[in-house]
């Protein structure tokens, strides 16, 4: 092409870039062939960075009990080390030292809470994982109304967003009356197939504040009362479960009296509005 038989000057002149920065590229191209590597532009030494012993020192320090930066920072200071809390973090960072935060559980805007005046309001979602991590592992979808404290639940050997979304849809079908806005943790289950499940139900999903579960404490509650006069009692089986589960919630909604609902049953409080 006649391109190759330009000058330096006049393929600098036409791509607007000075002509030693041209003489400069060609130079890594010839060396490193017809690809130009792309290189880090920090610098290889700070005036201020942290001495190697430091830097040792810290490590040190975290490896010797595994406590987190701010304690290995505190440690630091009564051995009469002054350094920040800061460096402590970056240093420990770059050893890979740090557990990091799932990239999901990362801050974002959720919904705002919904004003609760009926049934169906805000209803809260949540799973209890039974049994070690291998194939015989339980889990059991639960979900409460906030308002009434009608409650649903359901077994499986598996969870995901199909069946998170499956589960909502069967509560609905078995509920006298709509749910409007559905609250879950930021498990996996509950991540973003599963809001777009539900906005396609007509139906709101909001997270709860990360590592916050106080704000699912009433399914929290829930989730311990159905362990304790329910789970607990039978074998750890799919099939037991699913026998025992469904008696259970016949219960807990139509016949126990709640504290907290002045002792009245959920049905009551549904049929009352």
């Amino acid at each position: 092409m006649r391109y190759n038989k330009w000058s330096i000057r006049k393929t600098a002149r036409y791509l607007g870039f000075h002509h030693t920065a041209i003489m400069r590229w060609l130079k890594k191209a010839h060396i490193n062939g017809k690809i130009i590597p792309t290189e880090n532009c920090r610098p290889h030494f700070h005036p201020h960075s942290l001495k190697p012993e430091l830097v040792e020192e810290i490590i040190k320090q975290r490896k010797k009990n595994n406590r987190c930066a701010e304690v290995v920072h505190q440690e630091l200071l009564n051995k009469g080390i002054v350094v920040s809390l800061s460096s402590v973090k970056r240093t420990l960072k770059r050893q890979g030292l740090l557990k990091q935060r799932s990239p999901w559980k990362k801050y974002h805007k959720s919904l705002p809470r919904p004003a609760i005046l009926k049934p169906g309001d805000l209803m809260q979602v949540d799973t209890i994982h039974i049994g070690p991590y291998d194939e015989n592992r339980l889990y059991v979808y639960t979900l409460i109304d906030v308002l009434s404290r009608w409650a649903w639940a359901n077994p499986s050997l598996r969870i995901n967003t199909h069946r998170s979304s499956k589960f909502v849809d069967f509560a609905q079908d078995n509920a006298l009356f709509r749910f409007q806005t559905i609250q879950s943790d930021h498990g996996g289950e509950f991540s973003t197939y599963f809001t777009e499940r539900m906005r396609l139900r007509g139906l709101n999903h909001r997270h709860i504040r990360i590592r916050k579960p106080i704000d699912n404490s009433y399914l929290e509650r829930f989730n311990r009362t159905i362990q304790e006069e329910c789970l607990n009692r039978v074998p750890q089986t799919l099939k037991s479960y699913q026998k025992a589960i469904p008696e259970y919630l016949y219960y807990y909604n139509n016949e126990r009296l709640h504290l907290g609902l002045k002792f009245k049953t959920p049905l009551q409080v549904v049929t009352s509005y």
